[in-house]
């Protein structure tokens, strides 16, 4: 038998945003599927139905994939794809794949001749690097940094070294209720002329992107990111 296709779907990164971020290729493929492998079985099934108002919930193959689930869950959960039956791929916020575990998914369907499809939907990190005005053509993100004061420091010091020898935007993202301890670190660790941006509240009427010299932020002051979801860029 042919196997299914595996659609990975993006879901919103703000509230009530669903009509202006998602096409309609998105809804719609919502709304024909049976099967869905989500990061958080809870936010998935309100998105779902948001997206696909008719879909009947209680009838519908849930089966969560998070940064715990083991190679053989992982398997486990692409049978059914492998058998011939489609299923998308929900995660937490933005585009599964990206920093997400979804990408073991997609890892694990080329392996097993499965078809991955990526729809169209909003990225944080790709939006926040449109917006900042640095390099677009060389980046790369770094995830997390260290939560250990010395260590994030340190590597807050080696992301300036590659920004500037590589002419490369460095992206990364923390745990929004540490934000202003890594603004604190980044402002106390960058060179005055190295360019920093701060982008929050992505695609929300509350959306924040600005760029400017860790000196101009010094002297400005940087706005309130507590608890609020943000992607730090580093650059010349």
């Amino acid at each position: 038998m042919k196997p299914g296709i595996l659609y990975l779907i993006p879901t919103t990164l703000a509230d009530d945003t669903l009509a202006q971020v998602l096409p309609a290729q998105v809804t719609a493929c919502i709304a024909q599927l049976r099967y869905f492998l989500v990061e958080n079985a809870r936010t998935a099934r309100r998105f779902i139905k948001l997206a696909a108002p008719g879909q009947v919930i209680e009838e519908l193959q849930i089966t969560v994939i998070d940064k715990d689930s083991s190679p053989s869950q992982i398997q486990a959960a692409l049978k059914l794809v492998v058998a011939g039956q489609d299923a998308g791929v929900i995660s937490e916020a933005g585009c599964p794949g990206i920093a997400d575990p979804g990408a073991e998914l997609a890892k694990a369907a080329h392996q097993l001749g499965v078809r991955v499809v990526p729809l169209v939907g909003p990225s944080s990190l790709l939006l926040a690097l449109m917006a900042s005005g640095m390099n677009g053509q060389s980046f790369t993100f770094h995830g997390y940094l260290p939560i250990e004061r010395g260590r994030r420091g340190a590597a807050i010091k080696q992301l300036e070294k590659l920004a500037q020898t590589l002419h490369q935007t460095q992206l990364f993202i923390e745990t929004p209720y540490r934000n202003m301890q890594l603004v604190e670190d980044l402002l106390a660790n960058l060179h005055p002329n190295t360019r920093l941006c701060l982008a929050t509240n992505l695609t929300a009427p509350t959306e924040y992107v600005r760029t400017d010299t860790v000196a101009g932020w010094k002297k400005e002051g940087p706005p309130d990111l507590h608890k609020q979801p943000a992607v730090f860029l580093v650059g010349l």
